[in-house]
């Protein structure tokens, strides 16, 4: 991360505000790509979870997809060694709907879980029919899924207390041949759900002059042309009442060696009303004002 935030220096590029929250006649639409998105591979989310003693879990769940499994992936902490692994593929691994309990030094955890009746789209995450609840000792501290009413009337005692957690970061892995990658996101906990697609491509000016261009919600919110000399770059947008900084290196994908496979970098970050420069992950663990950030690997 720590290399990606320092390749943004006095000669990153920097393009004007761009409003996608409000109409405006300037507001393109696009239209459908003849081109096939690239495939989601992994989706991985980091939560802070904050019991009643005040002390923090960092709990990171992985969502994985290849050609022969599909996977859930739990780690709390640094503790790797001890993560809650589940294979989703039915052909390979049957149990579906269970429960786990693991001990640690200082604390029990108990992970619930129903994914017998999931939905899913193209991407290792499952969209709905699901549920994923982690217990702290008696603590209730993350719930996933549409199905959390049911699950929490059926698993746990009346007067549960229930900690709180906050999804901090969101990463996402793409593959495949195809320069279009789409995903869905909401940037805050009360904001809606955002469609977001990046291309990355020649358009009309050809392969020689690669552009990159982003919409949220079929509006374009930023577009650069020649590429192969605006490699790097950031962009703020005003989204859902935020301003959200947009970052991108392409670097590797424009300039990568023809016999191997190039990828991309692109970052949304939210940041305060009151935040007067873009910090990076770093910084705002240092000072306790993490909010939300998508970060998107593309492989080309």
């Amino acid at each position: 991360m720590r290399d990606f935030a320092s390749c943004f220096g006095e000669n990153a590029v920097r393009l004007s505000d761009t409003s996608c929250s409000s109409r405006s006649n300037n507001s393109r639409m696009i239209s459908p790509s003849p081109n096939p998105s690239s495939t989601q591979d992994s989706v991985t989310c980091f939560y802070r979870t904050v019991l009643s003693t005040q002390k923090q879990v960092l709990i990171t769940v992985s969502w994985c997809k290849n050609a022969l499994s599909q996977g859930l992936n739990i780690t709390f902490g640094d503790d790797y060694s001890s993560s809650f692994r589940l294979n989703t593929n039915s052909r390979l691994f049957r149990k579906l709907k269970g429960s786990k309990s693991m001990e640690f030094p200082d604390s029990k955890v108990e992970v619930f879980w129903d994914l017998s009746t999931a939905q899913y789209q193209t991407g290792p995450e499952p969209m709905d029919g699901y549920y994923v609840l982690i217990m702290f000792d008696s603590e209730l501290g993350l719930i996933l899924g549409d199905m959390v009413d049911e699950a929490m009337a059926r698993k746990l005692k009346t007067g549960t207390r229930i900690a709180k957690f906050s999804l901090l970061s969101r990463q996402e892995m793409f593959s495949g041949n195809s320069t279009l990658h789409s995903t869905k996101v909401q940037f805050s906990e009360n904001g809606v759900a955002h469609d977001i697609l990046i291309r990355c491509g020649g358009e009309e000016e050809g392969l020689e002059h690669p552009v990159l261009s982003v919409f949220v919600d079929k509006k374009t919110v930023s577009r650069v042309d020649r590429l192969q000399w605006n490699f790097r770059g950031n962009q703020t947008i005003f989204l859902d009442g935020l301003l959200v900084d947009f970052m991108w290196d392409v670097h590797d994908w424009i300039h990568h060696d023809s016999g191997g496979r190039g990828y991309a970098v692109f970052m949304f970050r939210t940041r305060g009303g009151m935040d007067s420069r873009i910090l990076w992950m770093e910084e705002k663990k240092e000072q306790d004002k993490v909010e939300f950030s998508l970060m998107i690997y593309a492989y080309v």
